[in-house]
């Protein structure tokens, strides 16, 4: 059992136990073309993937169960249970400078996003919601950290890039500059990257990643 305060909000997440999902929505299949396969990595780079086998070498998660390689793209899927986690993680805890990259699509469900500077249970989250919010969110922990409209529809693919540099994050989606913050106290000076999968209040979340990139900032 581990305590969870990323994507804005603490949360209890235990093993994968209890009533199995329904698998039998056909949207939990269905993947939208996504956008063009990143072939190599490029310059800068301290990390990627393009999940081109199943393996997922260089991730761990918090419950194998959820995360997969479906179609040559990483997905996340969750029971129909309300307010349930899964994170997959890479990289290093010594990672200060840094931007994440990555390309996503939420099929069911609302939420979706990556974190930054992870370290333990804690990090800085970049919420990317969907129908009935159409914005994004970052969040320290249960500390918002800043908010803009972003409309993102599910079924759609979009691109998500998240900016650490000292005390100055910046979230950009679809390359438009969204949110800005400076973290005066530099709380979160270091750490790995995360992918989330979250079912919220509607208690579903099937999302699909892809291209994930992580570059040093000089």
């Amino acid at each position: 059992m581990r305590i969870v305060t990323t994507m804005g909000v603490a949360l209890v997440v235990t093993a994968a136990v209890g009533t199995p999902a329904s698998y039998n929505d056909p949207a939990r299949n269905t993947i939208p073309p996504p956008g063009p396969k990143m072939t190599q990595p490029p310059a800068g780079a301290l990390f990627w993937d393009n999940f081109s086998d199943a393996k997922l070498d260089g991730w761990t998660t918090t419950r194998d169960d959820a995360w997969s390689v479906h179609h040559g793209v990483l997905r996340g899927d969750l029971p129909d249970q309300p307010q349930t986690y899964a994170f997959i993680y890479a990289g290093r805890d010594d990672w200060r400078n840094y931007a994440l990259d990555f390309d996503v699509c939420g099929i069911r469900g609302v939420d979706k996003g990556g974190v930054v500077r992870v370290e333990g249970n804690d990090g800085v989250g970049a919420d990317l919601r969907g129908p009935g919010y159409q914005d994004v969110l970052l969040h320290r922990g249960m500390i918002p950290m800043g908010r803009a409209d972003a409309p993102n529809a599910n079924g759609t693919w979009h691109h998500v890039r998240i900016e650490a540099k000292d005390d100055y994050y910046r979230v950009l989606i679809d390359g438009a500059l969204k949110v800005v913050h400076r973290d005066k106290g530099e709380h979160r000076p270091r750490g790995r990257i995360a992918l989330a999968a979250y079912t919220g209040g509607v208690g579903q979340c099937t999302v699909y990643y892809d291209n994930v990139v992580v570059t040093a900032l000089k």
